[in-house]
């Protein structure tokens, strides 16, 4: 098996990088919630290599996540866990920041709701949730192409699309998490920062 790739992963890595490399200068642990590939895990461990990056998935993608751990030979990147947010399981352990991407848009709603509540058990006390993808504002795509990507995800899947943010936030405030950063980004994406505090 080669390893899976991800175009996408390839071209947001350094955007992203950037954003993170401000964000978790003072941070040990990182969860990544949907590490999809492990392009993202393998980058940002190398590049941030003052953290410990935990990467998690669904057990179907973790042959290929482990491809990429073991062809970087990291010590600070840790081979997949088994994250599925519909179930009731904790990880028994709590991270200083977790880290997910262009997860929410493939999510149901109700998963996108468990896994907001799963990602502020698994933080520390000031811990950061850092979520990036498209979002709405206002009930409205923020481009064209955005309303295409949507029209595009649901058709594979009438449960998938682009998320409000507002709908999200007010999840997120329902488990302690308050927003303190939105940050744009490029492709019409943005990078939005939460703080947990019990």
């Amino acid at each position: 098996m080669e390893k899976p790739f991800s175009v996408a992963c390839e071209k947001n890595s350094d955007v992203i990088l950037s954003q993170l490399s401000r964000l978790l200068v003072d941070t040990q642990s990182v969860l990544e919630i949907g590490s999809g590939t492990g392009q993202h895990a393998t980058y940002f461990s190398r590049e941030l290599a003052h953290l410990t990056w935990q990467t998690s998935d669904v057990i179907e993608n973790h042959r290929g996540i482990n491809l990429w751990v073991e062809s970087a030979g990291l010590s600070n990147l840790r081979a997949p866990i088994v994250f599925d947010v519909t179930q009731k399981e904790s990880l028994n352990r709590q991270y200083d920041a977790i880290f997910m991407a262009n997860t929410l848009h493939i999510m149901p709603w109700n998963v996108v709701t468990q896994c907001i509540e799963k990602a502020s058990q698994s933080l520390n006390n000031n811990g950061l949730l850092i979520v990036y993808g498209p979002f709405n504002y206002g009930g409205a795509f923020t481009s064209e192409s955005n309303a295409c990507f949507d029209q595009w995800l649901k058709e594979a899947n009438p449960l998938r699309g682009i998320r409000d943010i507002e709908k999200v936030n007010d999840e997120a405030t329902k488990y302690h998490l308050s927003l303190i950063e939105d940050n744009s980004m490029p492709a019409n994406n943005r990078l939005l920062v939460w703080q947990y505090s019990r």
